[in-house]
C-alpha cells in the first residue's frame, strides 16, 4: 500500500519552469473566462456564511456502510462538514436555514473514479488532434459542470494531455469553475505505440504522447515526473485498448518487470496506481505487482479473478459505455479498428464483468466519461445491476468502495459527522428504481447547494 500522501501544496507560478509558465498563464486565464460563462449559464451555488447552520430533512436516507435506508433523516450542517445526523428534530436558531426535500431520498454525494473531463466523445481520435492544451482546459470547465450537476461531488480523471486536469482540479478547488472535488493522473503512461501513446499521425511527425516510458528506468522518471506536474494518482496502460489505433486489447504492453519499477515508486511517493487492462495477462501481472485498482478488466479469466480477491484489488469496470455504445455506434464516425474490437470487446465484458461480479471482486464505480457524454454518469449504477449487482452494491461501488480506492474515506462517501456535506438527492426510492440516480433533483458539495429542484427551503425561527 503506498505511504501516506502529505497534503497537496501548490507552487507558484514563478517557481515553474518557463517552458510552462506561459501554458500555465493562457490555461488560467482561459478557464477564469470559461468560469464567467458557465455562472450566466444559471448553473449558480447558493451560498450560506460560514457561520450559518443548515437542515436537510428528507424522506429517508441511504446510508451505504449498513446498506439500509434510515427514515425521517436530519442532517445538520455547519460550514462545509456534517456536523450531526439523527431520526430525531434538531434544535434551530433564527439564522438557521432548513432544507425540506419532503419525501426524497438522500444519499452521499456521488463518487467516479474514471473519468475524462477534458475529453469529449470523439475527441480522443483524429478529431482530437486539433485540441490545444487550454482548449482541453475548457472542456473539462464545462464537462465538470456537468458532473457536479450529475451528483457527482467527487471524481478520479484518469488521462489527460498537457496536464489539462490539474489547471482544472486548481482552478475548481480555487472556486475559479464550478465541479467535483477532483484526483488527477495528468498523462497515463504507457510504452511507444501502445494505448496510451498517440499513434494517429505518420512516421515524419515523430510524435509521441506526454506519458510515453519505455524500460525500468524511463518508467520510473515518468512516474517522477508526473508527480512533480500536479498528479495525485498515476495511469498506466497494461494492455492494448479499442480506441487507439495499431493495437490489441488482448495483449499486454508493458513488462511484469516494468510495472513491478512503476507501482513500487508511485507508492513510494504516496501515490496510488490504475491500469486500464484489458488483457487477462495484463491484469494478473498488474495485480502482483501491486496495482490498486484494475479500470475495465474486459478479458479477467478465474484465475484473475482469484488474484484481485487475494489483492483486495479493485475492480472498476466502466460497464455503462458498453451499452451506451451499442445504442449510439451508428452515429459516432468511428475508425473501422474501433468498430472491429468494439464487435469483441462488448461481449466478452459484458459477460467476464458478469462473472467477477458474481465472485465477489471488490468494485468502485467508474464509468469513463468522455466515451459516451458527460452528465449520464448516473447510468452506471444501472448498467452496474444489469451485470449482476444488487442495486444497494452498486450504490455502495459508487460511494464508499469510491472513497476507499481514492484514500479518501475520511471525507467523502458517506453522510456522518465530520465529513464533508456532499449530498444528492433523488425522488422515490433508488433500491426500488435503480433508474432514479440518473434523475439527481438536489446537489450540495462543500456545504454549498448547487442544484435545487426538489426542496422547499425557508430560514427558521422556531425549534422544529
Amino acid at each position: 500500500m503506498p505511504a501516506t500522501a502529505l497534503p497537496r501544496i501548490r507552487q507558484s507560478s514563478l517557481c515553474r519552469a518557463p517552458a510552462y509558465t506561459a501554458r500555465s498563464v493562457l490555461q488560467r486565464t482561459l478557464i477564469l473566462v470559461a468560469a464567467t460563462i458557465l455562472y450566466s449559464a444559471g448553473f449558480s451555488a447558493t451560498a450560506q456564511t460560514a457561520a450559518q447552520v443548515v437542515i436537510i430533512r428528507a424522506g429517508r436516507l441511504f446510508d451505504p456502510t449498513s446498506g439500509r435506508m434510515i427514515d425521517h433523516p436530519v442532517v445538520v450542517i455547519s460550514a462545509d462538514k456534517i456536523q450531526s445526523l439523527s431520526e430525531d428534530k434538531a434544535a434551530v436558531s433564527p439564522t438557521t436555514r432548513i432544507i425540506d426535500l419532503g419525501n426524497a431520498t438522500i444519499l452521499p454525494g456521488f463518487i467516479d473514479v474514471h473519468t475524462h473531463l477534458t475529453m469529449n466523445v470523439g475527441g480522443g481520435g483524429y478529431e482530437g488532434l486539433g485540441v490545444s492544451i487550454p482548449r482541453a482546459a475548457l472542456i473539462g470547465a464545462k464537462n465538470a459542470r456537468l458532473t457536479l450537476s450529475a451528483g457527482f461531488t467527487t471524481v478520479r480523471n484518469v488521462g489527460a494531455e498537457g496536464y489539462s486536469d490539474v489547471a482544472l482540479r486548481d482552478a475548481i478547488d480555487a472556486g475559479d469553475v464550478l465541479g467535483p472535488r477532483m484526483q488527477v493522473s495528468g498523462p497515463p503512461l504507457g510504452i511507444s505505440g501502445g494505448h496510451c501513446d498517440n499513434s494517429l499521425l505518420p512516421f515524419e511527425f515523430h510524435h509521441s504522447a506526454e506519458g510515453v516510458a519505455d524500460g525500468e528506468q524511463a518508467v520510473m522518471h515518468r512516474v517522477r515526473e508526473v508527480i512533480k506536474y500536479g498528479a495525485d494518482v498515476i495511469k498506466f496502460c497494461a494492455s492494448g485498448g479499442v480506441f487507439s489505433k495499431g493495437d490489441n486489447p488482448l495483449l499486454e504492453q508493458y513488462s511484469p518487470a516494468e510495472m513491478n519499477v512503476l507501482i513500487t515508486e508511485a507508492h513510494r511517493l504516496g501515490r496510488k496506481v490504475a491500469t486500464h487492462a484489458h488483457s487477462s495477462i495484463a491484469i494478473k501481472d498488474a495485480v502482483r505487482a501491486g496495482v490498486d485498482s484494475i479500470e475495465h478488466g474486459i478479458f479477467i479469466d478465474e484465475e484473475g479473478i482469484n488474484l484481485m480477491k487475494e489483492h483486495h484489488t479493485f475492480l472498476v469496470p466502466t460497464s455503462y459505455p458498453l451499452f451506451w455504445f451499442e445504442q449510439h455506434e451508428s452515429e459516432m464516425r468511428l475508425p473501422p479498428w474501433v468498430i472491429e474490437k468494439a464487435a469483441i470487446i462488448i461481449p466478452a465484458a459484458k459477460k467476464n464483468v458478469a462473472q467477477a461480479f458474481k465472485a465477489g471482486v471488490r468494485v468502485a464505480l467508474g464509468t469513463d466519461a468522455g466515451v459516451y457524454p458527460h452528465g449520464q454518469n448516473g447510468g452506471e449504477f444501472w448498467s452496474m445491476v444489469q451485470l449482476g449487482l444488487t442495486p444497494v452494491q452498486a450504490l455502495q461501488a459508487g460511494t464508499v468502495n469510491a472513497a476507499e480506492l481514492m484514500g479518501w474515506s475520511d471525507r467523502v462517501g458517506v453522510i456522518r459527522q465530520g465529513m464533508f456535506a456532499d449530498i444528492v438527492a433523488v425522488r422515490g426510492d433508488p433500491i426500488s428504481d435503480i433508474h432514479a440516480l440518473e434523475h439527481v433533483q438536489f446537489v450540495m458539495k462543500g456545504g454549498v447547494v448547487y442544484k435545487d429542484e426538489i426542496s422547499n427551503s425557508s430560514s427558521a425561527s422556531r425549534t422544529q
